[in-house]
């Protein structure tokens, strides 16, 4: 029996070099599903890059938003695009600080050069108008969650929203890699990074819409439902 899980995310625009650097990067496309083959990285073999990017792939090219959620039995998902539009529709666009190579707890990701207020609010908005959506995480999740070691406000944000890396302690990235506890391997894949987005720490991150991502199962990958302009005049 199929248990979709939804996730409001930042994608960048589908015909945006940032786009096609992370799917080709994490070697499959979040729109249409498809596999891309993966750069070379030197010193690193195909199938430790595919291991690497497995879990990022999983998810699709993203900065999260709202966390994924299975949809509360009472709600429909008609009802949860609905919702989304009309969230999306009462926000501005606006423009953060471009984005730079980070590692954060021991994996790589794309970060904001600076701290960007406005991408945290979007978040906090998005984990708060949504939540009606969400049903209850379930004692399995929360023990997972749980398993990997949680400050108490961690844990307050766990019971409240489902997920303990919200409000002030929300990080916005766009994920790369898994952990890597190897400093050689981590500095590999640093080296093979950089130039590749070097392009983008000269360009503002354009935030022009939210973007409702679904998995059909646990087992398959999430995918690109919609795009939502952010369209207050």
């Amino acid at each position: 029996m199929s248990d979709p899980r939804y996730a409001l995310y930042y994608c960048p625009p589908e015909d945006s070099d940032l786009y096609r650097f992370g799917c080709r990067w994490l070697g499959r496309d979040a729109v249409s599903g498809a596999l891309r083959e993966q750069p070379a990285v030197a010193g690193v073999t195909p199938a430790r890059l595919a291991n690497v990017t497995s879990d990022a792939r999983h998810y699709g090219f993203h900065g999260t938003l709202k966390p994924p959620f299975r949809l509360h039995p009472k709600a429909t998902e008609a009802q949860l695009v609905s919702s989304v539009g009309r969230f999306a529709a009462q926000l501005r666009p606006f423009i953060a600080p471009p984005l730079v190579l980070k590692e954060l707890s021991g994996f790589l990701a794309l970060q904001c050069a600076t701290p960007s207020p406005e991408i945290d609010t979007l978040a906090a908005a998005a984990v708060t108008a949504l939540d009606r959506f969400r049903a209850p995480a379930t004692e399995s999740e929360l023990a997972k969650r749980r398993a990997a070691g949680l400050s108490d406000r961690q844990e307050e944000m766990l019971v409240r929203w489902g997920y303990p890396y919200v409000m002030d302690q929300f990080r916005f990235h766009l994920t790369l890699t898994c952990r890597l506890p190897d400093e050689a391997e981590r500095a590999a894949f640093r080296q093979a990074l950089e130039p590749m987005v070097a392009r983008f720490a000269a360009e503002p991150l354009r935030v022009e819409a939210v973007a409702l991502f679904r998995q059909d199962s646990r087992e398959t990958p999430f995918l690109l439902t919609r795009y939502f302009p952010l369209s207050k005049i």
